[in-house]
């Protein structure tokens, strides 16, 4: 390839663009990829309805065409494979069985394949909706396998850059980040201050962990808790308003910026270890002042006490929560802070300069 040659990039996901948020929307990284000379066509390998149709368990005859349609424009893909400079695969480009289109791809287009891994997906766990099943069809071993084929893999966080590096294998941290036009203040609204959580069926149980702490705060504070996305699942704390909303893709900076007070509790496992943390991202891009467990990526994203509050013990977020519930001024600060980090540290601009650096130089 030429110098000043742009560099075609075939992106491969097994998840639809218009489902809930990795590390980074690929799409809200494609105009600053376009100026940098690399030109991305994103292929996911589930739509939207797909999607919905195989976390609400309900597969049907429409879910098993949409199966089938994702199988048929693999086929297209790896034909197109033959055209890019560059093979760029999001944690997977099927979501179930052995690599076989994640290393043809790269193959047949005599190509490099860069892996973007957000989350350790190298530990295997069980599918609050599919339960064990889910780590079988995930196929064993998939996620090493594609590490260590990789010509270079993109980290979410440290944790995973440690993982691959220790499998001897080239690695690049591109960190979380958000559209901050998108992502952004808005103005409280209501006397009473909203606590809010955002998340999925799977992180549900995160939140239900916290249910002792909040009932201990409500004991003493009035305050609406805010449950987004929690899959159908309901929560009920005694003395407290809960406001459960289905989680939209449109709605989502809206929802993040109505809350006074953000959450972000994680198990100390294997897997939350490993998490990029984009949930502490869109509250500090979001002005939100949060309180989040010292787990993974999320212990080291923002200021701890200048951007948002560390809790470990169930005294810990009690306290944590009452103190911002009794101190208005200090959640504005706090949360002023937190979009002045954002704007330093996690725009969409720096994650395609990161993320194009990479793709540039292994697509020369």
């Amino acid at each position: 390839m030429t110098a000043g040659a742009r560099v075609r990039v075939l992106a491969l996901m097994s998840y639809p663009v218009e489902a809930a948020s990795t590390r980074f929307r690929l799409t809200q990284l494609l105009p600053q990829l376009s100026e940098a000379g690399i030109d991305v066509s994103v292929r996911p390998f589930l739509d939207a309805q797909t999607w919905r149709g195989l976390y609400d368990r309900s597969v049907t005859s429409h879910t098993m065409a949409g199966l089938l349609r994702g199988a048929t424009k693999r086929l297209v893909d790896l034909a197109q494979a033959r055209h890019c400079e560059v093979v760029l695969v999001l944690r997977e480009a099927m979501i179930a069985g052995p690599p076989i289109v994640e290393l043809l791809a790269p193959a047949i287009g005599r190509c490099p394949l860069v892996l973007d891994l957000d989350d350790p997906t190298w530990v295997g766990y069980d599918s609050p909706t599919y339960g064990r099943l889910a780590r079988l069809l995930k196929w064993p071993g998939k996620a090493a396998t594609l590490i260590d084929r990789a010509d270079t893999v993109t980290c979410g966080s440290d944790h995973v850059a440690h993982f691959v590096s220790s499998r001897g294998r080239p690695c690049a941290i591109v960190p979380p980040v958000v559209d901050t036009d998108v992502f952004h203040p808005e103005p409280r609204r209501g006397a009473v201050p909203v606590i809010g959580w955002v998340g999925t069926h799977s992180t549900f149980p995160y939140l239900q962990a916290m249910v002792p702490a909040l009932a201990a705060v409500a004991r003493t504070h009035r305050f609406i808790l805010r449950v987004v996305g929690s899959g159908g699942s309901r929560i009920s704390v005694p003395g407290l308003v809960v406001q459960h909303r289905a989680w939209d893709l449109q709605r989502e900076p809206a929802d993040f910026a109505s809350f006074d007070i953000g959450l972000y509790p994680l198990p100390d496992d294997p897997w939350a270890r490993g998490k990029s943390a984009l949930k502490s991202v869109q509250y500090l891009a979001s002005g939100v002042a949060f309180v989040a467990s010292p787990v993974g990526a999320a212990a080291q994203l923002g200021v701890d006490g200048a951007t948002h509050l560390l809790a470990t013990t169930p005294a810990d977020w009690i306290q944590a929560l009452s103190g911002l519930l009794d101190d208005p001024l200090a959640r504005v600060a706090m949360g002023e802070a937190g979009r002045r980090h954002a704007l330093a540290h996690h725009t969409t601009e720096i994650g395609a300069r990161l993320l194009g650096d990479v793709l540039r130089t292994v697509g020369r």
